[in-house]
């Protein structure tokens, strides 16, 4: 039995970690952490049945520390993130993170840290399994295609853009295209543009195009074009429950996979 601590248990994915851990017969629910939710009980911020319904969301982090969890699940914003992933590592906690928008500095950060530490941690863009898949497929057919875009649309109340997801492939589009020799994309005759009609440059030239409206979840298109032909690669995500499995996965695999991964692809073994 694995005992977790949620950070951000009050947010709609934080809610959703509660019943995916609380439901999994191999974890242990034990603390809970959300300032916004302080004083409430498990049971009743998230429909949490069982032992873990009378668990009380804390304002701290000590709740972590006094619960003794072994592993943190963190769903957070990402200057809150920072400085709970450097308290676990400080106290040996393994940490599951799924808060967007830690950058490359922030990650070298984790890494020193976790390198450092008695504890691992796992940083991924997106826990779905099928997310994953689609990142994997456009970076297999990056090497091969002239020119590729990034269509991502997710609910209105997503704070950040383009999302981590979007950046995280654009990057790993990049990289294999760089492996493969590091060919340049097709030209763009764009010549007249409304600020922003070509959406985001991202590092590789990678054009990426953020849409933000109610009843979306999250959802990306990767389309790519060659000459006569096209490919396109997409991902739906209609429900938070999507994520769980993969966030179930990273809680179960993080003690076996040493200081800082980044994706889920070491936990699903490609």
């Amino acid at each position: 039995m694995t005992t977790v601590a949620v950070l951000g248990a009050g947010g709609r994915m934080g809610r959703e970690v509660c019943r995916a851990v609380a439901g999994d017969p191999e974890l242990s629910l034990v603390a809970a952490v959300d300032p916004s939710a302080a004083g409430r009980r498990v049971g009743e911020l998230a429909g949490v049945a069982g032992e873990a319904a009378g668990l009380v969301v804390a304002a701290g982090l000590d709740a972590v520390g006094e619960a003794g969890a072994e592993v943190a699940v963190d769903f957070t914003v990402a200057a809150s993130a920072a400085a709970n992933l450097a308290w676990c590592a400080g106290r040996g906690v393994h940490a599951v993170v799924g808060t967007t928008g830690l950058g490359p500095d922030s990650l070298d950060e984790l890494a020193a840290a976790f390198a450092a530490s008695e504890a691992n941690c796992i940083v991924a863009a997106n826990f779905a399994v099928t997310a994953v898949l689609m990142m994997r497929f456009a970076e297999l057919a990056a090497p091969f295609v002239d020119s590729v875009e990034i269509i991502e649309l997710h609910h209105n109340a997503k704070i950040d853009a383009p999302s981590g997801t979007a950046l995280a492939t654009a990057a790993r589009i990049a990289a294999a295209r760089a492996r493969a020799g590091d060919r340049p994309w097709a030209p763009d005759a764009t010549v007249t543009e409304l600020a922003g009609a070509r959406g985001a440059a991202v590092p590789g030239g990678i054009r990426v195009h953020s849409v933000r409206l109610p009843g979306l979840v999250a959802h990306q298109e990767v389309i790519m074009g060659a000459a006569g032909q096209g490919l396109s690669i997409r991902h739906d995500a209609y429900d938070r429950t999507s994520f769980m499995p993969g966030v179930v996965l990273a809680v179960k695999a993080v003690r076996s996979l040493p200081g800082l991964t980044v994706g889920l692809d070491a936990v699903l073994g490609f």
